[in-house]
């Protein structure tokens, strides 16, 4: 009964990440960005216009941390992002990102967890909250 379970779990995860047309981005960016950035870390929600239930926890749960956990904190910025406005695509092409995606820039390095996001985004908020944290203070 348990691996039915985990199945139907990998499965469900499987099916989120395909419906949202994610895919994955470099590690690095320019070395010039990195020196404009400094110690700033910015969390960001990549999305569509239309967007699944998992789409939208994942913004909310991101959204939710920083602002009560960092709102004092000026190094610390949480970037929502939407792909299908023009406006967004040198951003969008900048992350590669043609889907839902959250990511974590420390001005030099890019963490792409949007499938743990995805995973934990619903089922359990607090880990991914927990995953950001993490990711958050190691940079700056």
């Amino acid at each position: 009964m348990k691996k039915i379970v985990n199945s139907l779990l990998v499965l469900l995860f499987a099916f989120n990440t395909i419906s949202c047309n994610n895919t994955q981005s470099n590690n690095n960016l320019t070395s010039d960005e990195s020196s404009v950035k400094g110690k700033k870390v910015e969390v960001y929600y990549f999305h569509g216009t239309r967007r699944c239930a998992t789409c939208i926890a994942v913004g909310e749960v991101a959204s939710e941390l920083v602002k009560d956990k960092y709102e004092n904190n000026p190094n610390v910025e949480f970037i929502e992002i939407n792909i299908d406005e023009p406006d967004n695509e040198e951003l969008a092409e900048k992350f590669q990102v043609s889907g839902s995606g959250l990511y974590v820039y420390n001005g030099k390095d890019i963490e792409n967890i949007t499938a743990y996001a995805f995973q934990h985004a619903r089922a359990n908020p607090d880990k991914l909250k927990k995953k950001l944290i993490e990711l958050i203070n190691k940079n700056l």
